[in-house]
């Protein structure tokens, strides 16, 4: 194929895939009641989060937290077309997250005729992988991270006079944010693996590092989470931890 046709071929696939990313936008935009009950369900004391938590803690504490199911954030809007944006922006992200399987099909469909079996292989591991763990590393976000984030700071009061009402935009950029942090974080093994391949990096050396490396990634953890108490830190730096040591295993094999 000469330059033009690569252009041609490119230019399908990316209209294939805005494509895509509407149409699904568009379903999940009538479908508004479903999709915010999914995004603001953090924001509810009766989260499966905050209950599992209640749970442990009153097997652990003699009173528990009883007050967990007490706690009330407001969240309220200040534009005009605030909600309607919000609306579109969360349907677009959720269009684009339905389908990213097929997304990657396209690129990779556009990308494998340059490439060995071999790099083919590799491509495919890689590829699959990652979108593994970046989906693992969104959950973990959604369903611990992010709410003990949003029950700390949502919670917090300089003075009980001083009540707290959250603005929608914030929640919902704040939630996103997290999400894509953790995902990006959970990519850990998956650069490391690419190192290790490119004898970048050793097992050797990842565990003589260490130290540093578990340095590095409570500063990592304490930038993602905007929270000053130490437990929130450690739910975000001990995963990252076992990440890591999970990649000197994969390293190392």
């Amino acid at each position: 194929m000469t330059f033009w046709e690569h252009l041609d071929e490119l230019r399908d696939s990316l209209i294939k895939m805005v494509v895509a990313v509407l149409l699904c936008a568009i379903v999940v935009f009538l479908f508004k009641d479903a999709l915010f009950s999914i995004i603001l369900a953090p924001q509810d004391s009766q989260f499966l989060t905050y209950q599992l938590l209640e749970e442990v803690s009153s097997a652990i504490l003699p009173d528990g937290l009883s007050t967990m199911d007490m706690w009330n954030v407001q969240l309220i809007n200040t534009g005009l077309a605030q909600q309607f944006l919000l609306h579109v922006k969360a349907a677009l992200c959720a269009g684009v997250l339905l389908t990213s399987p097929y997304l990657i099909y396209l690129l990779f469909h556009f990308v494998s005729p340059a490439l060995y079996a071999h790099e083919r292989k590799y491509a495919l591991r890689l590829v699959g992988s990652g979108y593994v763990m970046f989906f693992l590393g969104v959950l973990l976000s959604y369903y611990l991270i992010f709410p003990l984030i949003f029950r700390f700071l949502g919670t917090y009061q300089v003075s009980e006079v001083v009540a707290n009402t959250v603005t929608i935009d914030s929640y919902m950029d704040t939630l996103m944010m997290t999400c894509l942090s953790i995902g990006i974080v959970f990519e850990i093994p998956v650069v490391c693996w690419i190192l290790g391949r490119m004898g970048l990096i050793n097992a050797r050396m990842m565990s003589h590092y260490r130290r540093h490396v578990i340095v590095a990634l409570l500063i990592v953890a304490a930038i993602i989470t905007p929270t000053s108490d130490v437990f929130t830190l450690s739910i975000v730096a001990f995963p990252m931890w076992l990440l890591y040591e999970f990649s000197i295993l994969i390293v190392r094999k």
